[in-house]
């Protein structure tokens, strides 16, 4: 009877490691297949993300050891002796700021006038004014106003943190809701006025506007429609340019707080004009620059592209946006 019950134990063993083998060959033919089925990119794919997946928690190892390591060094720091030579440039404090009473407003009541491709390039003129009035001497009081439709749209999509900006104060109502009237100065290029001094007491709107000159002079015609004072920067007085005297939301921006810091507008206006403005100081040329058109109001220099564009062409392009 111990036989019997041997013997069938080993059949039932013999069946299951039959039926192992089965599904092992019948695994391998189904990857086999499987494989004859992928691409040789598909195959490659694969292969790469089984290493990433075989390789995660070596990668997880090395973030806590680099971690560790930069905890460390923090523990070990030594920080110079105050006054020492080899302070660290990131440890020398900044130059003493004293903030300026002067308000400076970007008007975004434009929003409906401009293509999304404009608006984005708003949205980078602000921002650049933003990150500039953050690092300046003299900071002003930053205002933006009739925020909304397209503009806040792309800052929503492109820079989630403009809610957390600091020192500046962003509202969706007009700026003629929240300064007084007597008190506003607009900024725009086609004024008679020449400005020849900031008033601190004064808030100074600049129009927030990229239209590739399909708008010509509405920033001065809204002054006049709204009854405010109205200025142009004296750019004639001190600089002979190849462009028209339209510049973009962060230059004239710029050249306020270099102002504030320089007390010269010759010295503003050289620090912050881009090259290809052509910019001359009047008495050092007495050549006469004639005006031309310009076509282009990108206020980003700064990209690949656009030093591309400038390098490949004439500086004949306009910064559109009305000041």
């Amino acid at each position: 009877m111990a036989y019997d019950g041997v013997k069938a134990e080993a059949i039932t063993q013999h069946h299951n490691d039959s039926l192992v083998k089965e599904k092992t060959v019948s695994s391998n033919g189904e990857a086999a297949a499987e494989n004859q089925t992928l691409s040789k990119r598909q195959r490659k794919k694969l292969l790469k993300q089984q290493k990433w997946e075989e390789e995660r928690e070596l990668r997880k190892q090395r973030r806590k050891d680099r971690k560790q390591q930069r905890r460390f060094q923090r523990q070990n720091y030594q920080p110079e002796e105050e006054g020492g030579d080899n302070l660290s440039a990131r440890k020398r404090p900044r130059k003493e700021v004293t903030p300026s009473s002067l308000r400076l407003v970007v008007d975004c009541s434009f929003d409906s006038l401009m293509l999304i491709k404009d608006v984005r390039k708003l949205h980078k003129q602000i921002q650049r004014c933003y990150a500039e009035n953050r690092r300046a001497i003299h900071p002003v009081q930053f205002y933006l106003t009739s925020l909304g439709g397209q503009l806040k749209q792309s800052m929503d999509e492109k820079d989630k943190g403009w809610v957390n900006w600091k020192d500046i104060t962003i509202k969706t109502e007009h700026y003629s809701e929240i300064v007084a009237k007597e008190d506003l100065i607009y900024l725009t290029s086609d004024s008679p006025n020449v400005l020849e001094e900031l008033d601190q007491k004064r808030a100074y709107v600049i129009g927030g506007l990229v239209d590739h000159n399909h708008h010509k002079g509405i920033t001065f015609e809204r002054a006049k429609e709204l009854g405010i004072h109205h200025a142009q920067l004296p750019l004639s007085s001190f600089v002979k340019m190849n462009s028209r005297k339209v510049l973009a939301v962060n230059h004239v921006f710029e050249i306020i707080l270099a102002y504030l810091e320089k007390s010269s507008w010759q010295e503003a206006f050289f620090t912050v004009l881009p090259q290809r403005k052509g910019a001359v100081a009047v008495g050092k040329d007495g050549a006469t620059v004639p005006e031309k058109e310009e076509e282009d109001s990108d206020s980003d220099p700064d990209t690949p592209a656009q030093m591309k564009k400038n390098t490949t062409h004439s500086p004949n392009g306009q910064l559109q946006t009305n000041v």
